[in-house]
C-alpha cells in the first residue's frame, strides 16, 4: 500500500513539473517582429562618402590609318613606344603616286602655258571666246588633278595627330593595306578618363559637382569637386578628379549612368588605359549646400493615412520600431517618387512592407539577397 502510494505521489510530482516548464517556456518566447526592407534617404551624413570601382581610359585617343591603299614599306615606331605630334610613324610605297603626280604636273604645266597663250590671242582676236574657254577650262582641271595628286603623295606618309602612346600596333611591315584600314592605335595618356557607373541617387549629385566645377574658377590642381581616385598598392594617395561627362540614359541591364572624370597622370608610377582604380565621392559639401534638395524614395515607402494623406514609415534602429511622418510628395520617376517636403535625409524609411505597419510595431530588417555586381572589366 505504501508503494502505490510512492508511486502516485512521484506522478503528481512529474506532471506539476512538466506543467512549469510549459509556463516556463511560454514566458520566455519572444515577441514577434514583422520584417521589413528598408530604404536611407539621400542627404544627411550617413551616405556623404561613396566608394565605386573605376576603370581607366586615354582622354584622347584615336585610330590611325592612311587615306590611300598602298604597300607598307616602312614602319617606325612599336607598341607602347612615346611619340610627339607631327612625329611620322610609317611610310607606303609612294612609286606609283609618284608617277601619278609627275604626269598630272606635265599635264598641268600644259596646260597653263596653252592657257596663257591663249590670253594673248583672245586680246588680239585671233581665236574664238569659245576657244579661250576650252583652255581655261582644261587648266582647272589640270590644277584640280595636280592638287589631287600632290595630296595622295603626302598621303603616303602616316603622321602622329598628337603626342602620346602607340598603344597597339594592327598591320605587319610590307603588307597590303586599305585605305581607312586602322594602323596604330593612338593613346594621350597626360591625361586620363575614370569612368564609373553611379545610380540614380548619385548621378545628380555628380550632375552639380561638374556645375560647381565649372563655376568656380580654379588654377587647375585644387580640386572643388569632391571626388578623388585611389589606385592598388598606392592606397595613401589620392588624385583629383574632375567630371568630364554624363550620361542622360540608364543603362539597361544595371540601371545605372555612366559617370566619366579625367585626371592628370600620376608622375610617381605608371597608369595605362584598361587598368581599374577606386573612385571616392565626397557629397558632404553639396549635401550640406542644398539642404533643401528633393529627396527621392521608392514609391512603395509612400502610404496613405486614413484621411489619405501621404505619409512614411521611420525607423527607430535603437528599439527597432517605426513611426509614421507626413509627408509631401510631387512628381514619379519610375519606381520613384519625389518627397517636397518632411524628409531631412539620412532616415532610415520602411521600403517593402509598408502596408502591414502600425504606430510603434517592432519590425527586422530582411536580409540582403546577393545581387550581380558589374566588375571593372565587363563592358559598359
Amino acid at each position: 500500500m505504501l508503494g502505490l502510494t510512492q508511486k502516485f505521489a512521484a506522478a503528481v510530482l512529474l506532471l506539476l513539473t512538466l506543467v512549469a516548464c510549459g509556463q516556463s517556456e511560454e514566458a520566455v518566447a519572444p515577441a514577434l517582429t514583422r520584417p521589413v526592407k528598408t530604404f536611407i534617404v539621400e542627404g544627411g551624413g550617413g551616405n556623404a562618402l561613396r566608394t565605386f570601382p573605376g576603370r581607366v581610359d586615354a582622354s584622347q585617343r584615336a585610330e590611325l590609318s592612311f587615306r590611300v591603299p598602298g604597300r607598307l614599306q616602312e614602319i617606325l615606331v612599336k607598341e607602347g613606344d612615346v611619340v610627339t605630334e607631327g612625329q611620322v610613324l610609317a611610310r607606303l610605297d609612294a612609286s606609283d603616286y609618284q608617277l601619278v603626280y609627275e604626269d598630272r604636273k606635265a599635264t598641268f604645266d600644259n596646260s597653263k602655258s596653252n592657257f596663257e597663250r591663249g590670253k594673248e590671242l583672245i586680246a588680239r582676236g585671233n581665236i574664238s571666246r569659245m576657244d579661250y574657254d576650252r583652255m581655261e577650262a582644261n587648266f582647272r582641271t589640270a590644277s584640280a588633278a595636280l592638287s589631287q595628286a600632290e595630296k595622295d603623295l603626302e598621303y603616303t606618309v602616316l603622321k602622329s595627330p598628337f603626342s602620346g602612346r602607340i598603344a597597339q600596333r594592327k598591320v605587319e611591315n610590307f603588307e597590303e593595306v586599305a585605305a581607312k584600314q586602322t594602323v596604330f592605335s593612338l593613346q594621350n595618356t597626360k591625361q586620363l578618363d575614370v569612368i564609373i557607373e553611379v545610380p540614380e541617387s548619385v548621378v545628380r549629385m555628380v550632375r552639380r559637382m561638374g556645375d560647381v566645377d565649372r563655376s568656380i574658377e580654379s588654377d587647375g590642381k585644387a580640386n572643388v569637386t569632391g571626388a578623388y581616385a585611389e589606385f592598388e598598392g598606392h592606397s595613401g594617395e589620392k588624385f583629383p578628379l574632375k567630371p568630364k561627362e554624363i550620361a542622360t540614359k540608364a543603362n539597361d541591364q544595371t540601371q545605372t549612368f555612366r559617370a566619366t572624370f579625367t585626371m592628370d597622370s600620376p608622375t610617381t608610377f605608371t597608369v595605362l588605359p584598361g587598368m581599374t582604380t577606386t573612385v571616392l565621392l565626397d557629397l558632404s559639401q553639396l549635401i550640406a549646400a542644398e539642404s533643401d534638395l528633393i529627396k527621392r524614395v521608392p514609391v512603395r515607402a509612400v502610404q496613405g493615412d486614413s484621411a489619405l494623406q501621404s505619409r512614411v514609415w521611420i525607423l527607430d534602429p535603437d528599439s527597432m520600431t517605426v513611426a509614421s511622418r507626413a509627408v509631401v510628395i510631387g512628381r514619379m520617376s519610375g519606381d520613384q517618387v519625389e518627397v517636397t517636403e518632411g524628409l531631412v535625409g539620412g532616415e532610415e524609411i520602411v521600403a517593402v512592407g509598408a502596408p502591414y505597419l502600425a504606430e510603434g510595431m517592432k519590425v527586422s530588417r530582411m536580409a540582403l539577397t546577393e545581387q550581380a555586381v558589374p566588375r571593372a572589366d565587363d563592358p559598359l
